[in-house]
């Protein structure tokens, strides 16, 4: 029933705005396009020159996820997993590039918490780590995709030294 009566609403309204647009003059209305597009492109500009480097980072790669064929996974953990991807970028160790990878082995122990998603300033226990661990590489196993195969070795990697951390 609601919908019926929001149908004859929105109906009701574009009749009268199409009334309306019909009286006024073509120079008029596009002069009011024109002005509309340019305060339109000056806001969409000023968004950009604000927050382009956050705003363009995560589309790419999420679509770059998309080559990565990753199937069945959420919202929620892509931006999960560009997390993780963002912060082994900015350390040199991963790269979609295949032969750009710096296979160094030597991850600190701090972006081995940020790998595992966990706080370094919080008590941990080697369930917490676990619980991290199984839940990341449920995401990004290489049976699940064979391209991931290097990011789960770094995840086993950071595993490792987060737990040597804590004992």
């Amino acid at each position: 029933m609601n919908i019926i009566i929001y149908t004859l609403v929105i109906l009701t309204i574009l009749y009268f705005l199409l009334k309306f647009i019909t009286k006024i003059s073509s120079k008029k209305i596009s002069k009011g396009l024109r002005i509309l597009l340019i305060l339109g492109f000056i806001v969409l500009a000023i968004l950009f020159a604000i927050g382009g480097r956050f705003l363009l980072t995560l589309p790419f790669t999420l679509a770059s996820l998309a080559l990565l064929k990753l199937k069945g996974l959420s919202i929620f953990q892509l931006i999960s997993l560009y997390r993780l991807i963002q912060t082994l970028r900015r350390s040199g160790r991963f790269s979609f590039n295949q032969s750009n990878l710096n296979n160094s082995s030597s991850i600190s122990v701090t972006e081995a918490y940020k790998i595992l998603n966990l706080d370094v300033n919080k008590k941990i226990t080697k369930e917490d780590v676990n619980k991290a661990y199984v839940k990341i590489q449920k995401k990004i196993h290489p049976d699940i995709s064979p391209e991931t195969a290097r990011l789960s070795s770094i995840v086993n990697e950071a595993k490792d030294i987060v737990l040597n951390d804590i004992s």
